[in-house]
């Protein structure tokens, strides 16, 4: 019987609970999808054909919902892992990615300290560069690629008229007054995408070089 428990790799616990990390997990997920719920009461969630500001994050918290709800059923009836030290380091950055996020895209004023609205285009980046630190595997290098390939996609997806055309600030207003006036606000949307688009693709081949005499170099080192 121990040999069988030990060769599982997860010790027969007595008490309610068997799995305490699932437990601990399922909370958390329960309290974010509660606390994403609360946030957009307001907002409105609008239509499959014109979808508002609250659908996209309003069953997104749905779904994060049920698989907390799930992790807490399991966490009662199978065996799983024991609660473990974490790191402040993940949720520190994390933290300070959604608040950079929520701060940049539309602008926030308190007392005589304002940020102005600056936008998907300048949020999205700044949220992706922070919070891809949270853990100590991240490279400055391959997050700035994905922070100007993704963001440049969500813009287009979320913001362009041809698609969901959602009411999301995407870029500031003194960048749009820089293009014609005759232009329209998808084809300035579309502009700007392209060009993060090309900075990401230049940003990977000029630094791909150096990035493998590095790797090189690094395991030369080891061996």
């Amino acid at each position: 019987m121990s040999a069988s428990h030990e060769g599982s790799g997860v010790a027969s616990r007595h008490g309610p609970v068997r799995a305490p990390q699932s437990l601990a997990g399922g909370l958390f997920l329960l309290f974010l999808a509660a606390l994403a719920l609360w946030l957009t009461k307001d907002l409105s969630q609008g239509t499959l054909n014109a979808m508002g500001p609250a659908m996209l994050p309003r069953w997104l918290a749905f779904g994060v919902g049920l698989s907390a709800l799930a992790l807490i059923v399991f966490a009662f009836i199978k065996d799983g892992e024991p609660l473990e030290h974490w790191s402040i380091r993940g949720p520190f950055f994390i933290m300070w990615a959604i608040l950079a996020f929520a701060v940049t895209i539309r602008g926030y004023a308190f007392g005589d300290l304002a940020v102005p609205g600056l936008g998907l285009m300048v949020a999205g980046p700044l949220a992706i560069l922070i919070g891809g630190f949270a853990t100590p595997e991240a490279r400055f290098r391959e997050l700035l690629i994905l922070s100007l390939s993704l963001t440049p996609f969500c813009m287009v997806l979320f913001g362009d008229g041809a698609l969901l055309n959602l009411p999301i600030p995407l870029f500031p207003r003194a960048l749009a007054e820089l293009f014609p006036a005759d232009w329209s606000q998808n084809a300035i949307l579309r502009t700007i995408a392209a060009v993060m688009a090309v900075l990401a693709g230049l940003v990977f081949v000029t630094t791909r070089g150096r990035r493998t005499t590095i790797d090189v170099a690094d395991h030369s080192g080891r061996i």
